[in-house]
């Protein structure tokens, strides 16, 4: 197993899972296997089938992505071929005719291919050596999955007529019920069933509402002026606008939906694929087949329908393990329009559990839970704790006392005997003339005692309250907001509730060794890579991806021997892609004197030894040094002022300065002992545990 993945992939050893899943696969087990996106499934079945005897059967319902994944293969020194709608009948039956002579490992098909027309493709798979079946996206088996597809219920039938072949089924999302669906659609024998983590630590989410959001959106923009990303829209009308304005604001961007041509669609998906847009903007209904590596992130302009659809998306990002971000901007008007939808869908059953993903989906982006936690306890797996790569983690956050607004709140809630949802409870609070507002209501005691709060500050407050357990929220078409045992001490005065008055999102911390050395030479490896996949006539990551480009930069091998080392070289790719690689790097490194041919090892202990502040860090000393405070240096210099202190927080690293000139003794001492009492806690916990008092900058210079 490991030579050919070594082989044909270019890496030394498995992803968590993998091994396992390939194991059971050669021993003739079923396995339904749930993975990340970008979790690195296409390895499980893609190296078994390279071992094993015979034609290995991959069942996909994206025929846009069965032409990438074939070509990505092909590059590897894999015999593998394609049978879809887009092929002339010339070009289907020289494929047919390689699969008889057995000289294909791996096939691609549309489950409609598999069972339609006059004489169904599974009579003549009948007379070929099938190894297993490869069912992808074995979500679409289920009316409980959130993209079912009824073609998939047919697959069924490929136990009755191959009762001795394995078959795998392998998705990135699927809950409890959708899992036993899969199984018993299929017919899977006692399948081994293995559930991988669902957490993609290298993608950063950050959830917010959509005011101002073309303000929002260039500006998370703006931070990746040359990479790839996806925008998901929920209309084809806004994908033209969003487009259309991005194009006027400086980037490159192209639609995708379903009302263009699908040769439009073809064109511009290649174009992104290519790297010659940096943007496609596409329809969340429509979906994307797209398998590119190198996208760097994925903005939600609406609301998704479930977490799961959320959380697929999402996973687009970051394929190839490097750092990445996910971006949702919500509305409630989303929200209206997707109850719309789901009202329209006929059969009960199917309707309720839509209307309940939806509003799970909702709460996600209305919590103050962090958003890792929050996905993956929808997905029954725990995270340890605070992940410190998400919106809610990076926040700094100001509380007060606010018990009394607690105590409306609930007593509103109570008084209105937890038969109504949130925006009623609010405009009850808020005392409004509204006719939705009973007549009885507007009698009781509590009706207007919270006028002088916004809608604004009574949603934050109520969703607050809601994540302290204090209110839950009653599923259903019309979710209630209702008391839970933890309220009666608010109540009765027994207990203080604090809640948050301020916010400020930091940009996630970096710190001087982490930052990658010598970008410079990455971006020549990038111009290198778009002349070999221009040459070769392909998209630039299926010549290697952003990650292996990392490590060329890292270790700068000069000499093919070393190439092959780095991770995504397989045999073939060293062949063709090595020498090219190796010379630019020689030249590189010798204009910049830069030593090469490094062994891990010594990077680890040159990255040890080279932990200096950046030029910009360089500058806030030279100005702290002349007497400048961190806040008129973030004035002055028109930096945020968690830039600056990110610059302070390097130098006390470096030990170009003390701790001692930015927190007083005496706090010093109590953060300290904070930290020995409870070595274990998060820093938002410790913050919370000063009421205010101490700032997250303080907590960060204190730990080191």
């Amino acid at each position: 197993m490991l030579n050919t993945l070594k082989k044909y992939f270019g890496y030394d050893s498995f992803r968590p899972n993998q091994e396992e899943i390939i194991s059971a696969l050669l021993e003739g087990q079923d396995v339904l296997a749930l993975m990340p996106t970008g979790g690195g499934k296409s390895i499980c079945y893609q190296v078994p089938a390279m071992i094993k005897d015979g034609v290995c059967l991959v069942i996909s319902p994206l025929i846009a992505l069965m032409k990438d994944q074939v070509e990505a293969l092909k590059q590897n020194g894999i015999a593998a071929a394609y049978l879809n709608s887009t092929q002339t009948a010339t070009e289907q039956r020289e494929i047919e005719d390689q699969l008889v002579k057995g000289e294909i490992k791996l096939l691609y098909v549309a489950p409609e291919k598999l069972f339609s027309g006059y004489e169904p493709f599974t009579r003549f798979l009948q007379q070929l050596n099938v190894s297993f079946f490869a069912i992808d996206e074995a979500h679409c088996v289920s009316q409980w999955g959130h993209d079912f597809r009824p073609e998939y219920l047919k697959l069924k039938e490929l136990r009755d007529l191959f009762p001795e072949i394995p078959m795998i089924a392998l998705t990135a999302t699927a809950d409890k019920k959708t899992r036993a669906d899969i199984v018993n659609n299929l017919t899977m024998r006692a399948p081994k069933i293995i559930i991988a983590s669902f957490d993609r630590p290298n993608i950063q989410y950050t959830i917010e509402p959509r005011q101002q959001g073309r303000e929002k959106l260039l500006a998370f923009l703006s931070k990746y002026k040359d990479d790839s990303g996806i925008i998901y829209t929920l209309s084809r009308k806004s994908t033209e606008q969003l487009a259309m304005w991005l194009n006027n604001s400086g980037f490159t961007a192209l639609p995708y939906h379903a009302g263009l041509t699908p040769e439009v669609r073809s064109r511009n998906q290649e174009r992104f694929i290519r790297d010659d847009v940096q943007v496609v903007v596409a329809t969340i209904a429509f979906g994307m087949g797209i398998d590119k590596s190198n996208v760097r992130y994925v903005v939600h302009w609406n609301l998704p329908k479930n977490i799961e659809g959320y959380y697929q998306e999402t996973g687009r990002a970051g394929r190839d393990g490097v750092d990445s971000h996910a971006m949702l901007l919500y509305s409630v008007g989303d929200a209206h329009m997707l109850r719309g939808f789901i009202d329209d869908v006929p059969d009960d059953n199917h309707r309720e559990n839509l209307l309940k993903k939806l509003n799970q989906m909702i709460d996600l982006c209305e919590s103050r839970v962090c958003r890792r936690q929050s996905l993956l306890a929808y997905f029954d797996e725990e995270h340890p704790g605070e992940c410190g790569n998400c919106d809610v983690c990076l926040r700094e956050e100001t509380y007060f006392d606010g018990t009394i607004i607690a105590q409306k709140a609930l007593s509103a809630v109570a008084r209105l005997g937890g038969r109504f949802g949130i925006g009623y409870v609010i405009d009850f609070l808020r005392g409004s003339k509204s006719q939705k507002i009973k007549d009885q209501h507007k009698e009781l005691k509590t009706y207007g005692v919270g006028k002088d709060l916004s809608k604004n500050e009574w949603n934050r407050h109520l969703r607050y309250l809601i994540d302290l357990g204090l209110l839950e929220i009653d599923g259903g078409k019309f979710p209630l907001l209702k008391l839970t045992a933890k309220s009666q001490a608010v109540l009765k005065g027994q207990e203080k509730v604090e809640l948050i008055q301020h916010t400020e999102v930091h940009d996630q911390e970096v710190l001087a060794e982490d930052v990658p050395e010598h970008l410079d030479l990455t971006k020549t490896l990038k111009k290198v890579r778009r002349g070999l996949a221009k040459k070769a006539d392909l998209p630039a990551y299926m010549i290697v991806n952003d990650k292996t480009l990392q490590e060329l930069s890292r270790y700068r091998p000069t000499n093919i021997e070393n190439i092959s080392k780095i991770s995504g070289f397989g045999e073939q790719k060293t062949e063709q892609f090595g020498e090219a690689f190796a010379t630019a790097i020689a030249e590189f490194c010798k204009g910049k004197d830069m030593e090469v041919d490094l062994t891990p090892a010594r990077v680890i202990k040159r990255k040890k030894n080279s932990t200096g502040p950046g030029m910009s860090a360089i500058e806030t000393l030279t100005m702290l040094n002349a007497g400048e405070t961190v806040g008129s240096i973030a004035r002055q210099r028109k930096l945020a002022t968690s830039t600056v202190e990110g610059h302070v927080y390097e130098l006390i690293t470096a030990g170009k300065v003390s701790s001692e000139a930015f927190i007083p003794a005496e706090k010093r001492a109590k953060i300290l002992e904070a930290f020995k009492r409870k070595p274990k806690a998060t820093l938002t916990e410790i913050h919370r545990e000063f009421k205010g008092e101490v700032s997250f900058f303080e907590l960060r210079i204190a730990r080191i």
